[in-house]
C-alpha cells in the first residue's frame, strides 16, 4: 500500500472525527499496488447506520484527507443502510485493504 504509517493513522482519525468509531475504513485501486506511482486514493467507508447528508459529508471527508495528501485527490465511496449499492462497491469491499 502506498501510504505511509502516519497518512493511515491520519485518515483514519479523519475517519472517525466525522463519521465515529463504528466506521470502517478501506483502501482500494491503485494504491494498493507498490509499483505504481501517483494517482488518486479511493477510500470506502463503511457504516452501520444510516448516514445524514452523505453526499455532504463524504465530500466533507474527502476534502479533508486531500489537505493531509498535499492536494492529492481523493474519492470516497459511502457503505451504509438506506445508500445505493453499485458494483464499485463490491470491487471496494472483495479488493480493498482496511486501515
Amino acid at each position: 500500500m502506498r501510504l505511509t504509517q502516519a497518512q493511515q493513522a491520519s485518515i483514519k482519525r479523519c475517519v472517525e472525527e466525522i463519521f465515529g468509531t463504528e466506521a470502517r475504513v478501506l483502501v482500494f485501486g491503485s494504491r494498493l499496488d507498490d509499483s505504481r506511482r501517483g494517482g488518486d486514493l479511493d477510500l470506502l467507508v463503511q457504516h452501520p447506520h444510516p448516514i445524514e447528508r452523505p453526499a455532504l459529508t463524504s465530500a466533507r471527508l474527502a476534502a479533508r484527507i486531500s489537505r493531509l495528501l498535499d492536494g492529492r485527490h481523493v474519492d470516497v465511496l459511502l457503505q451504509a443502510p438506506g445508500l445505493k449499492s453499485l458494483p464499485i462497491h463490491h470491487i471496494a469491499e472483495s479488493q480493498g485493504a482496511p486501515l
